[in-house]
């Protein structure tokens, strides 16, 4: 059997394993927005970010090495998860209490576990729109955190690439693989992969709205460091 630590608690690992899939194994949440274990991490949104020998290394990428010594919860590294969480704050347009996903999205229950309460930079409030142009479907363009989930599970399990990201640094945005933009002109389904895997609330179902009432949601009744991963 092979070992490591983290925040001193030895934890067993495969070989072969990033430091996240191992603490996920032994049940020690390390708090993330873009990691999915049905696909290959990339690190984009590095809010996974451990302590190692006093380097900072995202735990979804970096491999899990015989009596490594990993930091997941101190006073730096929870600094810089708050600071990342609140660019992605500032940088969208997102509105918790009226939101539908409210209760049930990742990005508002990481912020709360890792105590980002209201961030301290001017909000941005950039111009993005809604796509309600889907049968089933809408897209909320303003709640974006460029995870790329959807734009794996469509290319990598859909077999259709309807999405994708386009433009760099703050002008980066998700778009809709079709002549005009709209996502009613693409291959898209309601029973794609892509139509679930979204992590915030910009991929929601159409005529359910607040079907599942706030305080009844996932998060709500478990909390996200509770939980295994969907």
């Amino acid at each position: 059997m092979s070992f490591f630590n983290i925040d001193g608690q030895q934890i067993e690992f495969k070989q072969g394993q990033t430091i996240m899939q191992a603490a996920q194994d032994a049940g020690v949440y390390i708090p993330h927005l873009c990691f999915h274990p049905d696909f290959k991490a990339h690190g984009s949104c590095r809010v996974c970010i451990v302590q190692i020998k006093g380097l900072y290394r995202t735990a979804c990428t970096t491999p899990v090495v015989e009596s490594m010594e990993v930091i997941n919860i101190n006073e730096e590294v929870q600094q810089h998860r708050l600071q990342l969480l609140e660019m992605l704050f500032i940088e969208g347009n997102h509105v918790c209490p009226s939101c539908e996903k409210s209760g049930s999205c990742t990005l508002q229950s990481v912020a709360e576990y890792c105590g980002l309460l209201s961030p301290s930079l001017t909000f941005r409030y950039p111009d993005k729109k809604v796509d309600a142009s889907h049968a089933d479907y809408l897209l909320d363009f303003n709640r974006c955190i460029l995870c790329e989930l959807c734009v794996r599970a469509s290319k990598e399990v859909d077999k259709k690439s309807v999405f994708a990201i386009t433009g760099r640094g703050l002008d980066a945005r998700l778009m809709v693989n079709s002549t005009d933009g709209k996502l009613v002109n693409s291959t898209f389904d309601k029973l794609d992969r892509a139509a679930s895997i979204c992590p915030v609330g910009v991929i929601l179902p159409k005529h359910q709205g607040f079907k599942t009432p706030i305080g009844q949601r996932k998060f709500d009744i478990k909390e996200i460091n509770k939980r295994e991963q969907d």
